[in-house]
């Protein structure tokens, strides 16, 4: 048994658990924040057999894509501010950050 941890951005989440629960998958959706751009993210928990991990994946790697999108950057603290970029930049974002873990045991209450 494996436990599926991914982690999205809001915007992929919905796209996902719908495409989840069409495949018979059912899935736990966390609210988090994400570092970098500290934008909405979803934790998504996902418990499968073991011969269920590849397709879940994919089914991951179908629903969040990445893609550029312009972000303002936060003024630092410590820096002078005269060295901070004041235009937006390009990032990327979306796609998913997975992590697929080992499970002893899964009881259903």
């Amino acid at each position: 048994m494996k436990l599926i941890l991914a982690i999205v951005q809001d915007k992929d989440a919905g796209r996902l658990l719908d495409a989840l629960v069409e495949a018979n998958y059912q899935a736990t959706m966390l609210a988090s924040t994400g570092g970098f751009l500290r934008e909405g993210n979803a934790t998504i928990l996902i418990g499968v057999e073991d011969q269920q991990v590849e397709e879940v994946l994919g089914i991951i790697q179908e629903r969040c894509r990445t893609r550029e999108q312009l972000v303002s950057p936060i003024p630092p603290v410590v820096e002078p501010v005269d060295s901070h970029i004041s235009y937006p930049v390009k990032v990327q974002v979306g796609g998913a950050i997975v992590f697929v873990l080992n499970v002893d045991r899964m009881i259903r209450v």
